[in-house]
């Protein structure tokens, strides 16, 4: 019974979305799933909080190491969410401009993820050489082709390539953006999209018809 239900839920809630997709006249029954699963969404928030505030609330009562990074992540927890929360203008939402909550998005959480994206581009440049290894023609096109996007993409490539006389009247940008991104690599991601969309919709298809249930957990 306790993985009946589950998967007659799943299937009944499936079945109406793609219904009414195809069916004007049913579209309501979208907007009202709609509405559950933003309640749904909602609740797993608050879970989701509830269990950040356990896990690192015990390390820091134990004083496990590196508890300090955990005390640093509830208070910034804490203070934008009391932020958001207490601290609106009248008549006015959390992110509107001069707001508290704006300056710590706009001062604190943009800077702090444009650091982490640039440091993680290191290790992704690393990786890439590493997996880039010109051991055949398909490598060797693959690494010369991320080599010339990651170098005439910014400044320095540009001056590099202005610099060579005979060079210099053509446009290494237009290059990048019209053949390689454009043409190669377009090319290239719509063939993965149109992969992964089968994929997705025979996984769809498992999970409406009970067949996939990994997501009812190991559990009897």
């Amino acid at each position: 019974m306790k993985r009946s239900v589950p998967l007659i839920i799943t299937f009944v809630a499936g079945l109406v979305m793609i219904v009414q997709f195809y069916s004007y006249p049913l579209n309501w029954l979208g907007d009202l799933f709609n509405n559950f699963y933003n309640i749904i969404l909602t609740c797993a928030y608050v879970l989701g909080a509830l269990s950040l505030l356990v896990v690192n609330g015990k390390k820091i009562y134990q004083q496990a190491p590196g508890w300090g990074y955990n005390l640093v992540l509830l208070l910034s927890l804490g203070i934008t969410l009391g932020v958001g929360l207490f601290w609106i203008p009248t008549g006015g939402t959390p992110l509107d401009e001069g707001t508290p909550f704006s300056w710590i998005f706009n001062h604190v959480f943009t800077p702090l993820s444009a650091a982490t994206y640039s440091l993680l581009a290191f290790y992704i440049a690393s990786a890439s050489f590493r997996a880039f290894r010109a051991r055949s023609r398909e490598a060797t096109l693959l690494l010369g082709s991320a080599f010339i996007v990651m170098i005439f993409r910014v400044p320095l490539g540009e001056y590099l390539w202005q610099s060579i006389p005979w060079l210099g009247e053509w446009s290494i940008s237009a290059f990048i953006e019209d053949v390689l991104l454009g043409g190669f690599n377009a090319a290239g991601q719509r063939a993965i999209m149109l992969g992964a969309s089968v994929g997705l919709i025979s996984v769809s298809l498992k999970i409406l018809l009970g067949i996939e249930r990994s997501y009812l957990g190991s559990g009897e």
